[in-house]
């Protein structure tokens, strides 16, 4: 039989295999508090199988990473398989994430939130050439689900419409991939007006 301590750090290791892990979710308190007295069970428990627990204390989360495997080393089979992102959700992620940082510049305290309609307004800049009204919000409304989908956007409880950005999404879009998507926006960008010429 599991003492309390093992009980809690495998519903810990469980909860992380499913998602990331969030210090100020109610439903994850209990894991939270698990990985602050006993994350070396925990961390090694996924480094035998090739997995790192990241565990941001600033930010408030936690998460798992397939390790990079040494020179010469055969690499593992990843535990989360990658999935390729339409434009529309990679350009939704990389706004968001530049919304992210200019909240945090501003030196508001709490999380980012944002209306559906300030959303849609923030992709419509990129549809501009669109005509159809209706298939540019459908489209963004469609984007808006996906983002939600991945864990980086989460609608407020009792607030339909209002969607907390994920701090998560520091982890995966960084400076290096936001100056490469802004590189690759302004080559579309100017190939889009070079056919329109």
């Amino acid at each position: 039989m599991r003492t309390a301590d093992e009980h809690a750090v495998a519903s810990a290791i469980i909860l992380l295999m499913r998602e990331v892990v969030y210090r100020e979710l109610a439903s994850h308190e209990k894991a939270w508090q698990t990985l602050d007295r006993h994350r070396s069970a925990v961390v090694d428990h996924f480094a035998r199988i090739g997995i790192d627990v990241i565990v941001d204390d600033v930010e408030g989360y936690a998460y798992l990473s397939t390790r990079e495997p040494e020179e010469g080393e055969e690499p593992l089979p990843r535990l989360v398989r990658r999935r390729s992102l339409t434009y529309n959700v990679s350009l939704l992620l990389v706004l968001l994430r530049k919304r992210l940082i200019e909240f945090e510049a501003s030196g508001e305290d709490g999380t980012l939130v944002l209306t559906r309609d300030q959303l849609i307004d923030t992709m419509r800049v990129f549809h501009a050439s669109s005509s159809d009204e209706a298939r540019v919000v459908d489209q963004a409304d469609r984007t808006i689900s996906q983002v939600a989908d991945l864990g980086f956007l989460r609608e407020l409880r009792g607030q339909t419409g209002r969607w907390e950005v994920r701090r998560i999404l520091k982890a995966y879009i960084d400076a290096q991939t936001l100056g490469d998507f802004a590189s690759r926006l302004a080559d579309y960008a100017g190939a889009t007006k070079e056919g329109t010429a």
